[in-house]
């Protein structure tokens, strides 16, 4: 069994259930053929991830001064709403790498303003590949399986939220020991967490960035040629890009405007609706209405809301980004991105979603 690690955070904030490993970068164009030919999982390889351009590294302040408060509210909602769930211990398990951040803020809130001491692993799940088994028996070596709290910080289509239930159902045949489903998320675009602090497509800052937002840590890997049965899933560990580093910072800046946060919160700060059925409704309205307008085939190709568009800009071939609005602060980002990358803008203003991107399909 791998030994798990903390990259750069520090053992109160979180222990990574990833095994580090060196790894061949893939292209960008050449993974997407390898994925859309299916030769290859998208989980068995890894674009080149560089340090991002100073220029953009701005558009993740600015993000912060637009949004930290918000998050800082929606990070107290989360807290609560986990503990009205979770009386009996919580064990936070967050989904590698989106929701590391997440998880870490979690813990230290929940001690800091709810005194309550919480463990913190994060760990892989991957679509159609599922959860890491071996690092969630490494979980309930130590905790009960009703405590845990599987955390991410937002859900697109709700893919991972199905791939969680299926993932879960699965462990219960193998291993014996049934374990809620559920997902727990700052934003819930499309109605498919169970619980959440709100369902507004915002600008979460910290999905701006990749490693250096996330402990140096690379998203999950697995190769089931390769991987010991005992192995956890793989990463890659950036330590080369130390000094750039900003996962601290986000954690420190974010902690501090959760203490503002807390005395409106005690006020009656409530947090957003959650009414999963019509969120899951518009969800579908969407996909259908796309698919439609840009001949697209599979789903798989649209990833709605800010944090998802990032996703695709930073790592995949992109064939077209749509916004609610030209000029929005909250997609700055995105707009940067595209432009950099000679992607189309098409601004849909009835779009439910501040973004969506497509990936676009390869001639095969």
């Amino acid at each position: 069994m791998t030994i798990p690690f903390t990259g750069s955070y520090t053992l109160d904030d979180v222990q990574f259930l990833l095994k580090p490993m060196a790894m061949q970068d893939t292209p960008v164009h050449v993974k997407e053929v390898l994925i859309q030919s299916g030769q290859k999982h998208y989980s068995q390889m890894l674009s080149h991830e560089s340090l991002p351009p100073e220029n953009y590294v701005q558009l993740f302040y600015q993000a912060m001064a637009l949004n930290q408060q918000r998050m800082a509210e929606h990070l107290l909602v989360l807290a609560e709403r986990i503990l009205a769930t979770r009386p009996h211990g919580i064990t936070l398990v967050s989904l590698a790498r989106a929701g590391t951040p997440v998880g870490v803020l979690l813990k230290h809130v929940l001690k800091r303003y709810f005194n309550t001491e919480a463990s913190h692993y994060s760990m892989s799940i991957l679509r159609d590949v599922g959860i890491d088994q071996n690092a969630l028996r490494h979980i309930l070596h130590k905790h009960q399986p009703e405590s845990l709290v599987f955390i991410d910080g937002w859900t697109g289509k709700g893919v991972i939220a199905r791939q969680l239930t299926a993932s879960l159902a699965d462990f219960a045949v193998t291993d014996g020991v049934t374990i809620p489903a559920e997902l727990y998320v700052l934003a819930d675009l499309s109605g498919s967490a169970a619980v959440a602090a709100c369902s507004e497509d915002y600008l979460i800052p910290s999905c701006i960035l990749n490693a250096t937002v996330s402990g140096l840590v690379s998203r999950s890997v697995y190769d089931p040629q390769s991987a010991a049965p005992t192995d956890f899933h793989g990463c890659v560990y950036y330590r080369q890009f130390e000094r750039h580093d900003l996962s601290r910072y986000f954690i420190d800046t974010m902690l501090t405007c959760v203490e503002h946060a807390w005395q409106e919160h005690q006020r009656g700060f409530g947090g957003g609706s959650h009414d999963r059925r019509q969120l899951q409704t518009i969800s579908q309205a969407l996909l259908v209405w796309i698919a439609h307008c840009y001949g697209i085939e599979q789903y798989n190709y649209v990833k709605p809301g800010i944090g998802e568009a990032t996703r695709v800009l930073l790592r995949r071939e992109a064939r077209v980004l749509l916004l609610r609005d030209s000029d929005s602060e909250a997609t700055r980002h995105l707009r940067w991105l595209a432009e950099s990358r000679s992607i189309p803008i098409d601004v849909v203003t009835d779009l439910p979603y501040r973004a969506v991107a497509l990936i676009k399909e390869i001639s095969l």
